[in-house]
């Protein structure tokens, strides 16, 4: 089994729509980033450098940085150890962010839920496909449910083996 990834990281950002920004994190998960309701979580007020935030055409300047998001255009100045004054841009650690986002519509189907119905498609158990494609029931219904990962060539013996179809990776 692999191992699970525990710390967030960032690694696109999928779309922006208003105060909306879609990221993809490490696990593979599609989150909404509502800035709208995260500011007013945070009670942000207009001497607040998030303050500017709420200015769409700021938001929309998002870009991605060492796997967090990052505003180039609401730097700070803060002084290096050479006592040098520097411009670093906004940032917020996705640790934080991964908290505060919800998943989101543009998720798509993982693998266990195409198997799932692809396996009622053809009128089988979870048992039957287990047996068709060498594997447990229980391993079935751990993938089908989406709390286990699943190696290609195990995924490749269910749909061929278990499914009787022919499995084609296509990406665009």
């Amino acid at each position: 089994m692999r191992k699970t990834i525990k710390i967030p990281r960032i690694l696109n950002i999928s779309k922006i729509d208003g105060f909306k920004i879609y990221v993809i994190f490490n696990n593979g998960e599609t989150r909404l980033l509502d800035f709208d309701k995260i500011l007013n979580i945070w009670k942000v007020e207009d001497t607040d450098i998030e303050s500017k935030l709420f200015d769409m055409n700021v938001l929309h300047k998002v870009k991605l940085r060492n796997q967090t998001l990052s505003w180039d255009n609401l730097a700070s100045k803060l002084i290096d150890e050479n006592g040098n004054e520097i411009d670093y841009p906004y940032e917020i650690g996705p640790d934080v962010l991964y908290d505060l986002s919800q998943a989101s519509d543009l998720e798509a189907p993982g693998f266990g839920d195409i198997i799932r119905k692809e396996r009622i498609k053809a009128g089988l158990t979870q048992g039957e496909l287990a047996h068709r494609a060498g594997t447990t029931r229980f391993y079935i219904s751990r993938f089908e449910n989406n709390k286990s990962d699943i190696e290609l060539s195990t995924f490749k013996r269910i749909v061929e083996s278990g499914l009787g179809k022919r499995l084609k990776l296509e990406i665009k």
